[in-house]
């Protein structure tokens, strides 16, 4: 028995847009991202191929703004020259988590107590007050 699922899907159907897909969770988005730079199912990907995702997929303005070398070296703090498809998808989830808190601010690096926090209160109530941590 064969079905025919052609006429599924619609224009309600998310569609890939710069290497993400609309309307999913950050997580999928930044992990489809990941996917489409890693075009030979490494795992892992470099700075090159970064670098030509950055100039060919438009990223935001305050990304365009830090560079392809402050975004690398925030994905690769280690300075090991790749960054695992799960580094990637967690660092720039909190990248974007912190744009969306504060679309003005600068990215706060990751893993830094600003990332975190932005990351948290970009959630917002249900889960929790919002915490405002001062250096």
């Amino acid at each position: 028995m064969s079905m025919d699922i052609s006429s599924l899907g619609g224009s309600s159907m998310p569609h890939a847009v710069s290497g993400a897909s609309y309307g999913a969770p950050p997580q999928q988005k930044m992990s489809n991202l990941f996917d489409s730079m890693d075009a030979a199912g490494t795992g892992s990907i470099d700075k090159s191929q970064f670098a030509n995702a950055f100039a060919t997929k438009n990223p935001p303005a305050v990304f365009q703004n830090q560079g392809v070398d402050a975004l690398f070296s925030q994905l690769d703090p280690t300075g090991s020259g790749t960054v695992s498809k799960s580094d990637f998808v967690s660092v720039m989830t909190g990248l974007m988590a912190s744009l969306r808190a504060d679309p003005a601010a600068p990215a706060a690096p990751a893993g830094s107590v600003d990332a975190s926090t932005q990351a948290l209160n970009a959630l917002g109530p249900p889960f929790g007050p919002t915490i405002d941590i001062k250096a």
